[in-house]
């Protein structure tokens, strides 16, 4: 770029010094204008030369070519230099903008790790992250850069996520935490269990997203190929028949002035507003969205959302924490504190959720002299002997089981009974959490123009309704294994308006299915499962719900910039067309219909790098 700026600045000085003094002979002039194009043209003519031998003919190069000779051969010298130098103008302008929108993407690039610190007896060994193995062990140094996905078993730190997330508030970890490959260690060292290989880990997945995203073409890209395939073989065509035609067949009509016509219907001909400035629009849209943590895996997919219509989320993981909590304690002839040590004690043993969720509620140590026998009875519930008395905690079919009269209650979430010595004890209510970004999820995306939000969990009925309830979702299907929920998907698709898209957002392998069948699929993908990640066609890093209305808005604003460009540059084009055609428009008033149109499309697609911020008005 820099190369074409100097060209441009010394040839603006010669056409200058041309135009501004009056040469004598006048073949000096001709001669400055000669020298200016040869020093800002060259490369258009040879490229326009190289693509004739291939089969290339009509592209802009072939048309900026023939506009300036020819207007040279008419003995229009400062207009045809002016026609070339102002194009490298435009085309300066254009090289900044797509330098600065792949930037916007490339700059992901950074968080690939360069190496790894792997522990190798007591001596670390700097590897390649693609020759670390799961199960090794490595260690980050404050200021390195994670280089593969595990989990912490020694230190404590801050990390930077910002690359992945485009969150700025650092994350603390510890021993137990997740770590994901991409964020920077801040403070303190790391010693880190690798649980992915290079090839699956976050940071090589995000990679690839965004070097390919650019590959899936939008309808309105797709329009503007086929637009200029056709287009500028006809308009050279109509340029050659107003050169020859009306001088041939009209009295007193002059060839030089039907073939400068002519060639200012060419210069106007040029479509590379039209060409650079859709695409454009459109990669500035993704890595505008890339950098809020949201990642679009085409400029398909990015047009599609800016037609949503529906919103259809998964429960669990999406919506909630997915983390269950004990959120109530009903004894009965006891203290709450009695009834959820006895819970605790005869889960000890077990590792399902519900048992960790009990026995984290309990917050103390567990003392196993104390549980003397455990039985568990598959898809019931446990009975153990605590300090020599018989306890059962179960849901209902072990109360059924055992005989034990018991409270039959519907509940939004898990009940656990409890009963000690065959006499009901009471319950506790196990439940998961909403995430309070879910409530403003829901409230942004119908600010955002979303007719529809549902949700389809396999949960029970009552945890269903508790949750659609609280956040106000137009409807909610429970109960639902993941064909259920495709089936449903269907029925909700079969109610979407024909030109409108539904999305589907989800987490776990199970929404796999759901999101390859939605119109868009996104997957929230700082805990989601790989099956749900690969099938998506939207990526939320942050695992934030309130991130899809972020995404629709910035998909409308950059197809409404791509709409903008597409009508200044046809219809600013379409009106000095005929003007040329008919002697009313200048060379002048084509360069500016072609070059200037071009840079105020390219500046204004610019636009949507900022998409982001400017449709929330940061």
């Amino acid at each position: 770029m820099r190369n074409r700026l100097w060209r441009i600045i010394v040839s603006a000085a010669v056409w200058a010094s041309a135009a501004a003094i009056d040469w004598q002979p006048d073949w000096v002039s001709i001669i400055l204008y000669l020298a200016c194009y040869a020093i800002v043209g060259w490369d258009i003519v040879v490229k326009a030369a190289r693509n004739i031998i291939r089969g290339n003919v009509f592209d802009e190069n072939f048309l900026m070519s023939l506009a300036v000779i020819g207007a040279f051969l008419i003995g229009e010298y400062p207009e045809g230099a002016a026609v070339m130098l102002f194009y490298q103008v435009g085309e300066m302008f254009q090289d900044y903008a797509v330098d600065k929108s792949r930037k916007s993407i490339a700059g992901l690039m950074d968080i690939r790790p360069d190496y790894a610190n792997v522990k190798k007896e007591n001596e670390l060994v700097r590897m390649d992250p693609d020759e670390v193995n799961p199960g090794d062990v490595i260690v980050i140094k404050p200021g390195e850069r994670v280089p593969l996905d595990g989990r912490v078993i020694e230190g404590r730190s801050f990390l930077d996520t910002s690359a992945l997330t485009g969150e700025s508030v650092p994350q603390e970890v510890l021993e137990g935490s997740d770590v994901l490959s991409g964020c920077i260690n801040l403070s303190g060292v790391l010693v880190v269990e690798v649980t992915r290989e290079y090839g699956q880990s976050t940071v090589s997945r995000i990679l690839d997203l965004v070097e390919n995203a650019t590959v899936k073409k939008s309808r309105s890209e797709r329009f503007i190929t086929r637009f200029a395939r056709y287009y500028t073989p006809v308009v050279v065509s109509i340029a050659g028949l107003l050169a020859v035609l009306p001088p041939l067949l009209l009295k007193d009509a002059a060839f030089s002035d039907w073939i400068y016509r002519a060639l200012s219907f060419l210069v106007v001909s040029c479509p590379c507003a039209l060409v650079i400035s859709v695409p454009l629009s459109f990669f500035g849209g993704i890595g505008g969205a890339s950098s809020k943590g949201i990642l679009i895996k085409g400029g398909n997919y990015l047009e599609a959302l800016a037609r949503t219509e529906s919103v259809v989320f998964d429960k669990t993981g999406t919506l909630t924490k997915g983390v269950f909590q004990v959120r109530e304690i009903h004894p009965e002839g006891m203290l709450k504190e009695e009834l959820l040590e006895l819970a605790a004690y005869a889960e000890s043993f077990s590792n399902h959720p519900i048992s960790q969720s009990l026995k984290s509620a309990y917050g103390k140590e567990i003392d196993h002299s104390r549980v003397s026998s455990v039985e568990d009875i598959p898809g019931h519930g446990i009975v153990a002997i605590v300090d020599g008395r018989e306890v059962l905690a179960g849901n209902d079919k072990l109360m059924q089981q055992k005989a034990i009269p018991y409270r039959i209650l519907e509940s939004p979430g898990t009940l656990v009974h409890l009963a000690v010595n065959g006499m009901y004890a009471g319950y506790i209510l196990i439940a998961d959490e909403i995430k309070s970004d879910a409530y403003k999820a829901v409230e942004e995306l119908k600010m955002a123009g979303v007719r529809m939000i549902a949700m389809l969990t396999g949960d029970n009925e009552a945890a269903a309704g508790s949750v659609a309830n609280e956040l106000g979702l137009d409807k909610a299907y429970a109960g639902l294994l993941p064909g259920d929920k495709v089936e449903k998907l269907e029925d909700l698709l079969a109610q979407t308006s024909p030109k409108a898209s539904l999305v589907f957002a989800g987490d776990g392998i199970n929404d796999a299915p759901v999101l390859a069948r939605a119109d868009i699929g996104i997957a929230m993908g700082g805990l989601g499962s790989d099956a749900a990640i690969e099938a998506a066609d939207v990526v939320i890093m942050t695992d934030e719900p309130s991130k899809i209305a972020e995404a629709i808005k910035i998909s409308k604003k950059t197809l409404s910039i791509a709409h903008q460009n597409i009508v200044m540059a046809i219809g600013v084009k379409v009106i000095v067309l005929v003007l040329s055609a008919f002697g009313a428009a200048a060379l002048w008033a084509a360069i500016f219909a072609d070059v200037g149109v071009t840079v105020l499309a390219v500046l204004n697609s610019l636009r949507a790098l900022n998409a982001g911020n400017r449709a929330f008005g940061n």
